[in-house]
């Protein structure tokens, strides 16, 4: 496990429940690239200069609020410390919503929270009492200087902290030029309809997130293997998307397809052992 961003504590009510906060998201296998000069691969730096290109040292920066123009108000760490110091450490949860009523849309980062030995007991409580109530908490968090939404939410044995977009962050739908939900205005049939929903139902299964890859980043490190070992890579011919190129697609002849071809595929195979720049895993 990585190391925990911050220890403090889930509050609810009068109730507080010690925990560490750490990291869902695992940056181990995120392919890194340098930056090189084309002529000769040696490694391209960046220094952090001025606006007259002095070369500045780290510790000799601060962050700046620009309130007019050319004109900026430093900020220190300890000034944004202060500036809500007892939320930097702390899950504040202000209400309890149903977890359905949050769109997909709000969810941004998923974070572990683990409690305490004190804590185990109380953290046990929220997390059957949440997920018997089918709720999720609704709180406010600060990561690295930042506050955030954040929700709560009660995953098998763990309660995730998952941060939130606030509501000033995201864009509305309502610009976008989307179909009519009166299918009718589409002439979409009932007949298609029950043809999607066969479709459907022959391709639904359980969610078992272990069995989809990320092929790009699959090929890419198979093209560095390649690049490693003779130098040469040899291109791919991109795929041919249907319904490309402005034609009217028959729908109805698209879905039959679909239906026969997952209804004769067999079992799907098991998925390719995993691989890394230095072979494989």
């Amino acid at each position: 496990m990585a190391r925990a961003l911050w220890k403090g504590a889930i509050s609810f009510g009068l109730v507080t429940i010690p925990v560490s906060l750490y990291p869902a998201k695992d940056a181990r296998d995120t392919i890194a690239f340098h930056m090189l000069h084309r002529d000769d691969l040696r490694r391209v730096h960046y220094k952090r200069v001025d606006d007259e290109g002095h070369e500045v040292a780290l510790e000799d920066i601060v962050k700046g609020y620009e309130y007019e123009r050319g004109q900026y108000v430093a900020l220190e760490p300890a000034d944004l410390k202060k500036a809500n110091v007892e939320a930097t450490q702390s899950i504040d949860i202000m209400q309890f919503v149903d977890a359905s009523e949050i769109d997909v849309a709000y969810y941004d980062t998923p974070y572990y929270t683990e409690p305490s030995k004190v804590g185990r007991r109380a953290y046990a409580l929220l997390r059957e009492t949440m997920r018997r109530a089918g709720k999720v908490g609704v709180a406010k968090i600060v990561i690295r200087e930042r506050q955030h939404l954040c929700a709560v939410v009660a995953d098998g044995p763990v309660l995730l902290a998952c941060t939130l977009r606030w509501p000033y962050q995201l864009r509305g739908a309502a610009d976008l030029d989307l179909p009519s939900e009166d299918l009718s205005d589409l002439s979409v049939t009932e007949q298609e309809l029950k043809m999607a929903e066969q479709l459907v139902a022959a391709m639904a299964g359980e969610w078992r997130p272990e069995q989809y890859r990320d092929t790009y980043h699959d090929d890419v490190l198979e093209l560095i293997e390649e690049k490693v070992r003779s130098g040469k890579v040899t291109a791919r011919k991109e795929p041919t998307k249907p319904g490309q190129g402005g034609e009217v697609v028959d729908i109805m002849a698209l879905l039959k397809q679909s239906i026969e071809s997952k209804r004769s595929a067999p079992a799907q195979k098991e998925a390719k052992p995993r691989r890394t720049a230095g072979g494989t895993r």
